[in-house]
């Protein structure tokens, strides 16, 4: 595998700890991990399954994009349950019924509670770990109330003040566009990630809100799309 050309975006506050990661198999969260792995001694992938529609497949791809990822840092995929259905219902981010389609605005993908569910455990198993900070992917663009740096900060202090201890949630690319993203991860087996709401056979459907982000974001940067699309 080729190294992406562009440095980590951040540097590691604490040189010589731990780092988790939480991954989906995106995009954004891929090149996030791929940089970790580079500046980090030690990085844990953590995967919140929550049911939902698409992640049977999404973790097919993670699991092929950390075996190409190959890096003497990386630790196993870590998987963290939070079943969401008795919550959600029939939404479509469960039934895969009345998917956003590629015409439809960012905020029509909007999940609720999102990132309480992508947080709450990994920050819990990280002060169980012994690992200080957690690193996620939210971009600039993201419009969504719990993907706010209040929101992070204030959701890091109340799970570390319920437990006595101090992990933190770092953000590095909160002021990142996606085509900037795609950028950082040139040179990075990009075929294996997965961005997308309704997978027709195993493919992005290419038909869906989050598959035309993913063509977009590919376009802007001028890079070739690797991905296979059903339509």
């Amino acid at each position: 595998m080729t190294a992406p050309a562009a440095q980590p975006a951040w540097p590691p506050a604490r040189p010589g700890a731990p780092l988790a990661v939480l991954v989906s198999g995106g995009l954004d969260s891929a090149v996030l991990l791929a940089e970790a792995v580079r500046a980090y001694p030690i990085v844990f992938p953590l995967y919140v399954r929550a049911g939902l529609h698409w992640e049977p497949v999404e973790r097919e791809y993670l699991d092929r994009f950390l075996a190409a990822l190959r890096a003497p840092s990386l630790r196993p995929l870590h998987v963290l349950d939070e079943p969401i259905r008795d919550v959600y219902g029939d939404h479509w981010s469960v039934s895969g019924e009345g998917v956003p389609g590629a015409d439809t605005p960012d905020d029509a993908v909007f999940l609720p509670g999102r990132n309480v569910l992508l947080l709450a455990k990994p920050l819990l198993w990280c002060h169980l770990n012994g690992v200080p900070e957690v690193a996620t992917a939210p971009l600039n663009s993201n419009p969504f109330p719990d993907a706010t740096p209040k929101f992070y900060d204030d959701f890091a202090r109340v799970v570390s003040a319920a437990v006595a201890g101090g992990v933190r949630v770092l953000r590095p690319y909160s002021s990142l566009h996606k085509v900037d993203v795609l950028r950082r991860g040139r040179g990075l087996p990009l075929e294996h990630t997965f961005s997308c709401l309704r997978p027709a056979n195993g493919l992005h459907c290419g038909a869906c809100n989050k598959c035309a982000e993913r063509r977009a974001g590919f376009a802007d940067a001028a890079m070739p799309d690797p991905t296979r699309y059903a339509v």
